[in-house]
C-alpha cells in the first residue's frame, strides 16, 4: 500500500512554483530547488536574490535553450517582488534558501493563500569536540566545517564547544591551520578563501567579532580589517574564551569567524549546544563513534555529522528544526515536497 501512496505522490503536481535563491550560493542553490521542480512536473517562477542576479539570468537563459517556453521563468529585482509572489494567488507553492526573518514574512504573506512551503533558513551549528578527539587528527576538519565559503554557508559550523582537557591544543592546532588560508582575490592562485559577498555582512562579522574582543575574547588568529582596503575582505578569525549569551556564540556570523567555547560537563554542553532558536545542523568529534552517535541523537537539529560537518548528499534529505524551517529537500522525501497527493476512489 505505501508503494501506491508514493507513486500517487509522482503523479501529482503542483502546476505553478516559485524559489527564492540566496547570495551566498547562487546557482548551485538554484538548480538544487530547479530541477526536482520540473522533474515532478511543474512550472518555475525563480527570483534570485537581488546581490547576485546575473549569474541566475545566465543559467536560465542557457536551460532554456533545451526547455519548452513558459517552463521555467525568471524575474528580478528588490525584496518587494518577493513579497508580491508570496501573496500571488498563482503560485501553488514557495521554496526559500535564506534567512529566519525573510521566512517569517514569506510565511505570513502565503498564509492568505495557504500555499505549500519549503523553507531552509538560518543556522547557528554547534559542534561538540569530545576529550578522546586527536587536536592535530580534527584541526583540518574543523576548519572546512566552519570556514567553507569562507563561513557563508547555511550549514557551516558557527559555534565551536571544546572540552577542557584538550581546549588548548584544540585552540592551537585550529590556529597553525588556519595561517596556512590565504585569504584574497579568487582570481589569483594562491587565493584559498575569497571575500565576504556584500558590505552589509561585511559589517555585520566585524561588529560581532568586536563585541567579542570587549567581552573578553581571545582572538587567536585575525579579527583586524581594513575598510580602506578594496573589497570586503575580513581575515579568517578565531576568538577563543567566549560562551553562550556573547552575540558572537548567540547569532549566526555568516562569516570568516568562529568563537570557541570551553566545558567540562557533557550533558551540560549538549543544553548550550540546544540553547538557540536555530536548529540546521551540528556535529559531534570523538574517537568513541557509539559515543558520539549517542550525543549526536539528542542535538535538536535536522542533521548531525560525525567527525566532519556539513556534508550534504542528494539522496539523503535536508532540513532544519525551531526556526531553521519547514520541510525538507534532497531525496524522494525531498520530490515529494514538490507534489500533492490525490487518491481516486473506485
Amino acid at each position: 500500500m505505501r508503494a501506491d501512496v508514493e507513486q500517487l505522490f509522482y503523479d501529482v503536481r503542483l502546476a505553478d512554483w516559485r524559489p527564492d535563491t540566496p547570495w551566498n550560493w547562487p546557482l548551485m542553490i538554484a538548480i538544487w530547488h530547479i530541477v526536482p521542480a520540473i522533474r515532478t512536473g511543474n512550472a518555475v517562477v525563480i527570483k534570485p536574490s537581488p546581490l547576485t542576479p546575473l549569474s541566475t539570468i545566465r543559467m536560465i537563459e542557457l536551460l532554456n535553450t533545451v526547455l519548452p517556453a513558459g517552463v521555467l521563468n525568471c524575474v528580478t529585482g528588490e525584496n518587494d517582488i518577493g513579497a508580491a509572489m508570496s501573496s500571488h494567488p498563482g503560485i501553488a507553492k514557495i521554496v526559500f534558501t535564506g534567512s529566519t526573518e525573510t521566512g517569517k514574512k514569506i510565511m505570513a504573506g502565503a498564509a492568505a493563500t495557504l500555499k505549500r512551503l519549503t523553507l531552509e533558513l538560518g543556522g547557528n551549528d554547534a559542534g561538540i569536540v569530545l576529550p578522546d578527539c586527536d587536536p592535530r587528527q580534527i584541526a583540518e576538519g574543523l576548519f572546512w566545517g566552519a570556514f567553507i565559503n569562507g563561513g557563508q554557508t547555511c550549514a557551516a559550523l558557527k559555534r565551536l564547544y571544546v572540552h577542557e582537557d584538550i581546549y588548548e591544543d584544540v585552540c592551537r592546532e585550529l590556529t597553525s591551520f588556519a595561517a596556512t588560508v590565504k585569504v584574497g582575490d579568487g582570481l589569483s592562485e594562491d587565493s584559498v578563501l575569497g571575500p565576504v559577498q556584500n558590505r552589509m555582512q561585511y559589517q555585520k562579522v566585524k561588529d560581532l567579532v568586536n563585541d567579542a574582543k570587549g567581552r573578553g575574547g581571545r582572538i587567536l588568529i585575525g579579527g583586524n580589517s581594513d575598510d580602506n582596503a578594496p573589497g570586503n575582505f575580513y581575515p579568517v578569525t578565531l576568538v577563543a574564551d567566549l560562551n553562550n549569551g556573547d552575540r558572537l556564540v548567540d547569532e549566526e556570523q555568516f562569516g570568516p569567524a568562529l568563537p570557541i567555547i570551553k566545558y567540562s560537563d557533557l550533558d551540560e554542553v549538549i543544553r548550550r549546544a540546544n540553547d538557540n532558536p536555530n536548529g540546521l545542523g551540528g556535529s559531534v568529534w570523538g574517537r568513541d563513534i557509539a559515543k558520539a552517535k549517542k550525543v549526536a541523537s539528542q542535538l535538536e537539529c535536522g542533521s548531525v555529522w560525525i567527525n566532519k560537518h556539513g556534508a550534504i548528499q542528494p539522496n539523503v534529505p535536508f532540513g532544519g528544526v525551531k526556526g531553521s524551517g519547514l520541510g525538507v529537500e534532497f531525496a524522494e522525501d525531498g520530490l515529494a515536497e514538490y507534489t500533492t497527493i490525490q487518491v481516486i476512489f473506485q
